[in-house]
């Protein structure tokens, strides 16, 4: 019920953003339908993701029907594969992914990359962060470092994305600037972030690492307390969050999430859902500004003509 209530909170606060941002100079671009194709389960960043940026698309009225679907499995790859197996089919989808996307195709982790897909835009930057239950012994990052540098095993690690995932590794690049070991990370994956806070909250793991976006939102519902932040400054809407630099850890990282269109999309639909999704999108949480910055993934012409003006 309480990732229930966080998810919908996380949309909503994210489509007003969004929205607020497309209003300014509105595209003159409009599309009929888009169906988001979400490679997790509910509750996760991509999740909030696709369905804060539909909500604002569909309050803009740039966009006459919008639909969802979640797919997990495989760490994104069951959806990868049927968006390329359904190409012909899928022209009006976008599937929603981030910086793990990149990851695995890279580690091989499936045997599709995001080459084999046509990117759109990336829309939203978020900082990642360590959160504990309120009722956690850890006050602070600094204390939860040193028990894992004494015992890595002592300090389980729960995520939304699968082992080698994204929050896998970044867990594992905060214990290394602090100190420890990164292959020792005691890491539990669950099938996206609601899941993952589930756990955390439920006592099976003491640690969660997350997006900014997603801390905050259980802090804002009072169970939670956020330890530490993978930006290079504090953030705005975070001031009592300390950064991992600040504590003396070098280490800082940010994820992107964004839009990728099926092999088969043509040049002129990819620009039209580009312009749409081009608004000068803003992370409500670490305030990041993308725009369609996904062109340096695939060589092609149409992704040269995505590049930001």
């Amino acid at each position: 019920m309480l990732t229930q209530f966080i998810s919908r909170k996380r949309v909503s606060v994210l489509a007003a953003v969004v929205a607020s941002a497309m209003s300014v100079g509105a595209a003159q671009a409009q599309v009929e339908s888009i169906h988001f194709l979400v490679p997790g389960g509910a509750g996760g960043g991509w999740d909030s993701t696709a369905r804060g940026t539909g909500e604002a698309l569909a309050k803009s009225e740039l966009v006459d029907k919008i639909s969802y679907e979640n797919m997990s499995g495989g760490g994104g790859g069951k959806a990868i594969a049927y968006l390329i197996k359904t190409a012909e089919q899928s022209q009006d989808t976008l599937m929603v992914n981030s910086t793990p996307i990149v990851i695995r195709s890279l580690s091989n982790v499936f045997p599709q990359s995001f080459r084999d897909l046509t990117p759109i835009a990336a829309t939203i930057g978020d900082y990642a962060a360590f959160v504990v239950p309120k009722n956690s012994k850890y006050q602070s990052f600094t204390q939860l470092a040193e028990d894992y540098k004494k015992n890595p095993r002592s300090v389980s690690v729960a995520g939304g994305s699968s082992r080698g995932g994204m929050d896998h590794l970044v867990a594992a690049l905060a214990f290394k600037a602090a100190g420890g070991e990164p292959r020792k990370v005691k890491y539990l994956a669950y099938d996206a972030g609601g899941k993952a806070m589930a756990g955390l909250l439920s006592g099976e793991t003491q640690v969660l690492s997350t997006g900014l976006s997603e801390a905050l939102s259980l802090a804002e519902a009072g169970e939670v307390r956020i330890l530490a932040m993978t930006g290079d400054e504090r953030s705005k809407v975070a001031p009592d969050v300390p950064t991992l630099q600040e504590l003396g850890y070098d280490a800082t990282f940010v994820n992107w999430r964004g839009f990728f269109g099926s092999p088969d999309i043509s040049d002129e639909q990819a620009a039209e859902y580009a312009k749409v999704l081009e608004k000068k999108c803003m992370t409500p949480r670490s305030g990041q500004p993308y725009g369609t910055a996904m062109a340096g993934l695939k060589s092609s012409n149409r992704a040269k003509s995505l590049k930001p003006s």
